[in-house]
């Protein structure tokens, strides 16, 4: 049974959602009081794949749970241990369990969105982009008979490392050796870097899903290059997709240091986005063909 513990609008559960191999993957899940159904949120914290937990965005969580919205904030295996695509198979998984587990807490299963920040992005988009990739879908889901994908209905990055080669390059520049060692650790190699790149992947023309999606960033962010959350605002909208880049302006990169005014304005467009009826899975599910070639640069 989960452990659970109640605040004056919301109520905090801490789950196990997937044991494998000998590991545990842990979640807090916040819900609002009330009957629901709610819309929900899968939320995946950064920390540049080698750090990081469930615990990483609890305050964070509890404001857009305030707001009328479940929040799943999870666990995801960590590099240099557990390398691309690990943490990405997580993601796709807890997207599968809190689906299956939507009516326990009062979630509308064709609202389930996502909320990636920092490399959390970047793990976010890729589950969602290919929710149907046979590399991110190795944890199996005993789902009784109901077919469960990790198809998304929205999709939310906060200082999203949404190309990670680009990161990778400007940390080499800039002779930031901690971050380049924490793409190593994961990534291995620049190509692994490109081949899970979410723009990339949109300006090599791969067909993904494509939910509606909110891209946040400080315009002052010293750790992603400038233009990140509008290049792929931009691409996301020219493969046919809804996106909109949000930049605000003397922000950084964590967004615990925004004012306060960006950070109340964040909240209310992810609360808008959430509780719009317009975003519900599609009924027509896209189907993603991988390409087993080396991808060529855009």
């Amino acid at each position: 049974m989960p452990d659970s513990k109640a605040f004056d609008t919301i109520t905090v559960s801490e789950v196990t959602y997937l044991e494998k191999d000998g590991q545990t993957a842990r979640a807090l899940i916040y819900r609002p009081k009330g009957d629901g159904p709610f819309p929900a949120l899968v939320c995946v914290h950064g920390g540049a794949w080698v750090s990081g937990d469930r615990f990483a965005t609890a305050g964070f969580a509890e404001l857009v749970a305030e707001k009328g919205i479940v929040v799943m904030a999870i666990d995801t295996r960590l590099a240099p241990a557990c390398p691309y695509p690990a943490s990405v198979a997580d993601v796709n998984y807890a997207t599968r369990w809190l689906k299956y587990h939507s009516g326990r807490y009062k979630v509308d299963p064709d609202r389930v969105g996502g909320l990636g920040i920092s490399s959390g992005g970047q793990l976010l988009l890729l589950s969602a982009m290919r929710y149907n990739d046979p590399r991110y879908m190795i944890h199996e889901l005993q789902a009784s008979g109901k077919e469960l994908d990790a198809r998304l209905a929205f999709v939310i990055t906060c200082s999203g490392v949404l190309d990670p080669l680009a990161r990778y390059r400007m940390a080499e520049e800039s002779s930031n050796m901690a971050i380049v060692l924490c793409h190593r650790a994961y990534f291995g190699d620049e190509k692994t870097m490109e081949e899970s790149s979410p723009l990339l992947i949109l300006k090599r023309g791969e067909k993904t899903a494509l939910p509606d999606a909110l891209f946040f960033q400080g315009e002052a962010d010293p750790r992603l290059p400038a233009d990140t959350a509008q290049n792929m605002a931009n691409a996301w909208k020219s493969a046919g997709g809804n996106a909109r880049a949000i930049v605000y302006q003397g922000a950084g990169h964590s967004i615990g240091s925004w004012h306060k005014r960006d950070f109340s304005d964040m909240l209310l467009r992810i609360s808008s986005l959430c509780h719009s009826p317009a975003n519900k899975v599609s009924s027509n599910p896209v189907i993603v063909h991988i390409s087993r070639k080396s991808p060529t640069p855009p």
